[in-house]
């Protein structure tokens, strides 16, 4: 099985070989991916993160053969200035930091990043990772703090508490246990919105029974009531709420 990793501090996934083509996902500096088709340009991959499929540009990724020896320091809590092949490369919040000195054929420095890792699933630390991400801007397919979407931005928050989530909303929302009601809720539980064909399309973290930060537009604080989502600069409805889950 050939396995590649990625070189880059963001590598888009795409729904096919183009650069034309929806970005479905991204694959960060140090993250690797099973080889799936090879093509001229592009290589189809399915992620070790999530085993999520998608096209890589070639020039972005590298041959990887793992020792096992390679450990997980933590995810960079803020931007970040490392050293790749010997040059300068700044990485986002939310990119996973290695103990390695290695990537592929190429040296790597970590030293300098900042990075956090099975923080206490706590009130106090929930609100820091979770506002780390403050007015980043949405984007389909994100997952840091250069831009995000609304799986994403979950996805990459529970990851500082050592929660693997899944990559999309209607995934993430088989797991957990379901809460009944909002006034049940406690801060860290997640909120699923789903469209008018029923299925699940949105999710945010509450911070409180009437608040919640998720990603729409931008990562914002809105109000939340039992029908949904109510946004605090228009006062307009933007999400149906479906269910609620806690996962810590």
């Amino acid at each position: 099985m050939q396995k590649i990793i990625s070189i880059v501090a963001v590598a888009p996934l795409r729904a096919e070989a183009s650069h034309r083509a929806e970005m479905v996902s991204q694959l960060l500096l140090g993250e690797t991916a099973e080889v799936l088709e090879q093509g001229k340009d592009f290589t189809k991959i399915k992620t070790d993160l999530n085993d999520y499929e998608g096209w890589v540009q070639n020039p972005q990724v590298t041959d990887f053969r793992g020792n096992g020896a390679v450990q997980l320091l933590g995810y960079a809590d803020k931007e970040s200035s490392i050293s790749f092949n010997h040059f300068p490369m700044r990485i986002p919040t939310g990119t996973p930091v290695f103990d390695t000195k290695q990537l592929g054929k190429y040296p790597v420095d970590y030293s300098n990043a900042s990075y956090k890792k099975d923080l206490p699933f706590a009130k106090e630390q929930i609100e820091e990772v979770a506002f780390a991400y403050i007015n980043t801007a949405y984007l389909w397919g994100g997952r840091t703090a250069y831009g995000i979407d609304c799986s994403g931005y979950v996805q990459a928050v529970f990851a500082f508490f050592g929660v693997s989530l899944p990559r999309d909303a209607y995934q993430q929302a088989v797991v957990g246990d379901t809460i009944d009601f909002l006034e049940q809720t406690r801060i860290g539980d997640l909120a699923y919105f789903d469209n008018a064909d029923g299925k699940i399309i949105h999710v945010g973290i509450l911070l409180s029974p009437e608040t919640i930060i998720h990603a729409s537009g931008k990562v914002r604080v809105d109000k939340i009531d039992a029908q949904g989502i109510v946004n605090s600069d228009t006062g307009m409805r933007t999400h149906h709420l479906r269910i609620i889950k806690r996962i810590a």
